[in-house]
C-alpha cells in the first residue's frame, strides 16, 4: 500500500498539516525545527513515501516541469537542442516534456493546449510555419514562452534566433572568393521568416560581387515530400545552368538528400563545385569535407532557452525572483535576445566555422504593461 501523509503524522505522532510543510520545503517558513524536519524526511524516506506530484503543483502552482515543441525529432539539429534544454532544465531542477509538431499547424496547438492543461512552468516553442493563435493567447496570457530558430518579428515575446541572413551571406561570399559564379541555392519553406533571410544573405553577397540573382538558379523545394522534389530541383537547375559552379543550402536536410542526387547521378560533388550549408551534420565530413558550414551554437541555444524561461535574466537584474513566482505571476520583461554566429576562416581547408565563443548581442528589453 502506498504511503500517505497520514502514516507520516501516525508514526512520528505530529500533524498532518506539519508533515506536509516540510515535505513541501516550508518547514522554515512555518516555523517548524531543524530537529523535527530532519525527523520528518527520515520517516518519509524509510516509509518509502512517493510525493503525489499533481496535488503539489495545485497546491504551489509549481510544476517543475517544462513543455517543448519542436517540429521533428529525428531531425539531428532539434533532437541535439532538446538534449541542451533537458540538460539545462536538469541543472535547474527542472524535467522536460518534448512533444512533436510533425510541422502541422493543429498539432502543434494541440500540444500548446495540452501543455498548458499539464500546468507546465513554461513552454519552449519551435514555431510551425505561420501558425499563430496558441502562441498568442500564450504571449495575451503572460504565460512563460520562449521561441527558438524561428519566430514571428511583429510579436512581442522571448526569442533565440541565429543571424541567418549574415551567415549565409559569409557562406555565399566564401564561395565567391574560392571562384564559383554561378551559385545555386536550395531552400525550402519560404513561409518562414529565417529562410528568407538566409535568402537575402544569398543574394547581397552575389549583388556585392556584381553576380546576378539568376532565377534558373533558385531552387525551391516543397518541404513534404521533399526527397523526390530535391531531385526535381536539381534536375531543373542543372538542365538550365549545365555550368552550375556551387550550390548553397539553406538546412541540412535538403543538403543530405542533394548529396543522394549526385550520387545516383555520378557527380563528382568535390571537384569542380564550392558547397555551403546551414548547419552540418557528422555525415558532411565524408560526403563533402571541403564544403563551408555555419555549425549552430547548439548547446547555447538550449542552455539560454531555459534560463531566460526560468527568468535567471530577471533574477540577474534583481527584477524576478523565481522562487517566489506563482501560477498566476509572469516576468515584468520581455527579453529579445538575438544569437549572432561569428565567423572565422581557416585558410587551410576553406571551411567556414562558428566562434564557439557564442557572443550574445542586440539584447533588448521591452517593459509591458501587465
Amino acid at each position: 500500500m502506498k504511503t500517505s501523509l497520514k502514516d507520516i503524522a501516525e508514526t512520528l505522532k505530529l500533524s498532518k498539516t506539519t508533515i506536509s510543510w516540510v515535505l513541501s520545503g516550508k518547514g522554515d517558513e512555518k516555523g517548524i525545527s531543524l530537529a523535527t524536519q530532519e525527523k520528518v524526511f527520515q520517516c518519509a524516506k524509510q516509509l518509502n513515501y512517493q510525493p503525489n506530484l499533481l496535488a503539489r503543483s495545485l497546491n504551489t502552482g509549481i510544476s517543475g516541469t517544462i513543455g517543448l515543441i519542436i517540429p521533428d525529432i529525428t531531425d539531428s539539429f532539434y533532437s541535439k537542442v532538446a538534449r541542451s534544454i533537458e540538460k539545462e532544465a536538469e541543472t535547474q531542477g527542472y524535467s522536460l516534456m518534448i512533444c512533436s509538431s510533425e510541422s502541422e499547424i493543429e498539432r502543434e496547438n494541440r500540444m500548446i493546449r495540452l501543455f498548458k492543461a499539464k500546468q507546465v512552468d513554461g513552454i519552449i516553442v519551435a514555431p510551425t510555419k505561420v501558425s499563430k493563435i496558441e502562441i498568442q493567447n500564450l504571449v495575451k496570457e503572460g504565460y512563460p514562452l520562449v521561441l527558438f530558430d524561428r519566430y514571428f518579428p511583429e510579436m512581442q515575446t522571448n526569442y533565440i534566433i541565429i543571424d541567418n541572413e549574415g551567415s549565409s551571406y559569409e557562406l555565399v561570399k566564401k564561395m565567391i572568393d574560392n571562384g564559383s559564379s554561378k551559385i545555386a541555392i536550395i531552400t525550402t519553406n519560404p513561409h518562414l521568416r529565417t529562410m528568407n533571410m538566409r535568402r537575402e544573405g544569398y543574394a547581397r553577397a552575389l549583388i556585392e560581387a556584381n553576380l546576378p540573382v539568376d532565377p534558373d538558379l533558385y531552387g525551391e523545394v516543397t518541404f513534404v515530400d521533399y526527397e523526390k522534389n530535391v531531385f526535381k530541383t536539381l534536375d531543373q537547375i542543372f538542365s538550365k545552368v549545365p555550368d552550375v559552379d556551387g550550390f548553397f543550402f539553406t538546412t541540412h536536410i535538403l543538403a543530405l538528400e542533394a548529396f543522394r542526387y549526385f550520387y545516383e547521378k555520378g557527380i563528382n560533388i568535390n571537384k569542380g563545385y564550392e558547397l555551403a550549408c546551414i548547419h552540418g551534420v557528422s555525415a558532411f565530413r565524408v560526403l563533402a569535407p571541403n564544403m563551408n558550414i555555419a555549425r549552430m551554437p547548439i548547446e547555447e541555444i538550449g542552455k539560454n532557452a531555459v534560463r531566460i524561461l526560468l527568468g535567471e535574466y530577471q533574477i540577474s537584474l534583481g527584477k524576478f525572483d523565481r522562487k517566489k513566482r506563482s501560477r498566476n505571476t509572469c516576468p515584468a520583461m520581455f527579453i529579445t535576445l538575438v544569437m549572432i554566429l561569428h565567423f572565422f576562416f581557416n585558410h587551410l581547408t576553406g571551411l567556414v566555422k562558428i566562434n564557439n565563443d557564442i557572443k550574445l548581442t542586440n539584447v533588448t528589453i521591452k517593459k509591458i504593461a501587465l
